[in-house]
Protein backbone atom coordinates (compact mmCIF):
# COMPACT_ATOMS: atom_id res chain seq x y z
CA UNK A 1 0.00 0.00 0.00
CA UNK A 2 1.52 3.21 -0.97
CA UNK A 3 2.27 5.65 1.60
CA UNK A 4 1.44 9.34 1.48
CA UNK A 5 2.36 10.97 3.84
CA UNK A 6 0.97 14.98 3.34
CA UNK A 7 -2.82 12.63 2.43
CA UNK A 8 -4.67 14.18 5.54
CA UNK A 9 -3.30 17.61 4.77
CA UNK A 10 -5.88 19.99 3.22
CA UNK A 11 -4.71 20.93 -0.51
CA UNK A 12 -3.44 23.97 -1.15
CA UNK A 13 -5.03 25.64 -4.23
CA UNK A 14 -2.33 26.51 -6.88
CA UNK A 15 -2.29 28.09 -10.20
CA UNK A 16 -1.60 25.67 -13.08
CA UNK A 17 1.44 25.17 -15.34
CA UNK A 18 0.75 27.03 -18.33
CA UNK A 19 3.46 26.63 -21.16
CA UNK A 20 2.98 28.09 -24.41
CA UNK A 21 4.71 27.40 -27.92
CA UNK A 22 4.55 29.62 -31.00
CA UNK A 23 5.27 28.50 -34.68
CA UNK A 24 5.43 30.60 -37.86
CA UNK A 25 3.56 28.50 -40.56
CA UNK A 26 1.56 31.27 -41.30
CA UNK A 27 -1.62 30.76 -39.30
CA UNK A 28 -4.57 27.99 -40.05
CA UNK A 29 -7.29 27.90 -42.96
CA UNK A 30 -10.88 29.52 -41.13
CA UNK A 31 -12.61 26.27 -38.83
CA UNK A 32 -9.39 23.84 -38.87
CA UNK A 33 -8.45 24.63 -35.48
CA UNK A 34 -9.84 21.31 -33.30
CA UNK A 35 -9.72 19.66 -36.81
CA UNK A 36 -5.96 19.49 -36.10
CA UNK A 37 -6.19 17.36 -32.98
CA UNK A 38 -8.49 14.71 -35.33
CA UNK A 39 -5.61 11.75 -35.81
CA UNK A 40 -4.69 11.57 -39.26
CA UNK A 41 -5.45 15.16 -40.35
CA UNK A 42 -2.65 17.47 -41.52
CA UNK A 43 -3.18 21.25 -42.63
CA UNK A 44 -0.59 22.33 -44.28
CA UNK A 45 1.40 21.34 -47.59
CA UNK A 46 4.31 19.42 -45.63
CA UNK A 47 2.56 15.57 -45.77
CA UNK A 48 5.94 13.82 -44.03
CA UNK A 49 4.10 12.93 -41.05
CA UNK A 50 1.40 10.53 -40.11
CA UNK A 51 -0.74 13.28 -38.30
CA UNK A 52 -1.01 11.70 -35.03
CA UNK A 53 1.78 14.06 -33.71
CA UNK A 54 -1.06 16.32 -31.77
CA UNK A 55 -3.63 13.70 -31.07
CA UNK A 56 -0.65 12.00 -28.95
CA UNK A 57 0.16 14.79 -27.59
CA UNK A 58 -3.59 15.95 -26.55
CA UNK A 59 -4.23 12.45 -24.96
CA UNK A 60 -1.23 12.37 -23.33
CA UNK A 61 -1.52 15.73 -21.58
CA UNK A 62 -4.88 15.19 -20.92
CA UNK A 63 -4.25 12.05 -18.84
CA UNK A 64 -2.00 14.01 -16.90
CA UNK A 65 -5.45 16.28 -15.92
CA UNK A 66 -4.33 18.88 -18.52
CA UNK A 67 -5.41 20.64 -21.48
CA UNK A 68 -3.80 21.06 -25.28
CA UNK A 69 -5.23 23.81 -27.20
CA UNK A 70 -4.52 25.77 -30.27
CA UNK A 71 -4.91 29.39 -31.08
CA UNK A 72 -4.87 30.34 -34.56
CA UNK A 73 -2.62 33.99 -35.39
CA UNK A 74 -3.93 34.34 -39.56
CA UNK A 75 -1.04 34.97 -41.53
CA UNK A 76 1.70 34.54 -38.52
CA UNK A 77 1.30 30.99 -37.43
CA UNK A 78 -0.37 29.10 -33.95
CA UNK A 79 0.10 29.14 -30.33
CA UNK A 80 -0.53 25.71 -28.53
CA UNK A 81 -0.84 26.25 -24.85
CA UNK A 82 -0.60 23.41 -22.28
CA UNK A 83 -2.17 23.81 -19.12
CA UNK A 84 -1.08 21.30 -16.18
CA UNK A 85 -2.55 20.68 -12.72
CA UNK A 86 0.64 21.23 -10.24
CA UNK A 87 1.27 17.86 -8.32
CA UNK A 88 1.45 18.34 -4.75
CA UNK A 89 3.88 16.11 -2.51
CA UNK A 90 2.20 13.08 -1.34
CA UNK A 91 -0.90 13.87 -3.12
CA UNK A 92 -1.52 11.67 -6.23
CA UNK A 93 -2.31 13.36 -9.92
CA UNK A 94 -6.19 13.14 -10.72
CA UNK A 95 -7.61 10.08 -12.21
Amino acid sequence: MPYFPNANKPAVKAAPIQIEVQDECGGLPPGVGEQIFQPFRQSGADRTGVGLGLTISRKAIEASGGSLSVRNLPGVGCVFTIDLPRAHAGRPLPP
